[in-house]
């Protein structure tokens, strides 16, 4: 489990996509995200995803975004032998497949190069409500955290005798009780700290609180987008007129 919750964490690294202003990354993603939505043959929508890898690779988290397309696929093969089984045609399931498979990809590759503050300067840049940035970038933050703390949990009620993979299916949920039971605590635990750092920092006396960083366009973000609007208008073509 735990490499799985690591394709899930930001780590810095030097590379040509992590080097982009945050929102031509996310231009990117929207972008992918689109072509996988507009997609309707094996080859295209696995084209997208091809993609996608790429760019994975050029920001060298492949490795990272691999897991979480790894994570993905058994919900994949879900969703295909769903569609079979309600009689839908085998290429058609085929393709919803590889297209929750791409979409799960282009926006976990925003995310793996993108640092929460940068997604904080982004939805800033969007004029969202403070409390609702506030709120997401802590989610993104907390998620991967509380995704570990389940990890220790776990490994300490293993030591301790608890058998999780043994008997029926409601056995093995129950098995999970004193696992839920602590991360729970822990949570609530986590979220008073955070509206106590919150409360002394005196979140919300300003209505528009400044930045000490803004976001700022250089010449190649706009030949990044330039070059991505492009093709993304080439691909959009071909596959309109596919369809």
């Amino acid at each position: 489990m735990y490499w799985v919750s690591s394709g899930f964490i930001f780590r810095h690294m030097e590379s040509p996509i992590h080097s982009l202003d945050p929102r031509s990354r996310l231009l990117f993603a929207v972008e992918l995200f689109a072509l996988a939505l507009v997609a309707d043959s094996p080859i295209e929508v696995a084209s997208v995803l091809l993609v996608a890898l790429s760019l994975a690779f050029t920001a060298r988290v492949a490795k990272r975004l691999g897991k979480t397309m790894t994570f993905t696929a058994g919900f994949a093969i879900m969703i295909l032998v769903i569609n079979l089984l309600v009689g839908q045609p085998l290429l058609h399931s085929i393709v919803l497949a590889i297209r929750f498979v791409a979409i799960v990809g282009s926006t976990s590759l925003f995310f793996l190069t993108t640092s929460p503050d940068e997604l904080e300067y982004v939805m800033k840049w969007f004029r969202l409500h403070q409390d609702l940035v506030f709120a997401f970038v802590t989610a993104v933050r907390f998620v991967p955290v509380l995704m570990l703390d389940a990890i220790q949990i776990m490994d300490a009620q293993k030591a301790r005798g608890l058998e999780m993979q043994k008997g029926n299916f409601i056995k093995r949920i129950r098995n999970f009780v004193p696992v839920l039971v602590p991360l729970v605590v822990t949570a609530v635990v986590r979220s008073g700290e955070l509206a106590e750092a919150m409360e002394s920092r005196a979140y919300g006396a300003v209505k528009k609180p400044s930045s000490l960083y803004s976001l700022h366009m250089r010449r190649r973000d706009w030949g990044a987008i330039l070059i991505s609007l492009l093709v993304s208008g080439i691909a959009l073509y071909f596959f309109l007129v596919a369809l």
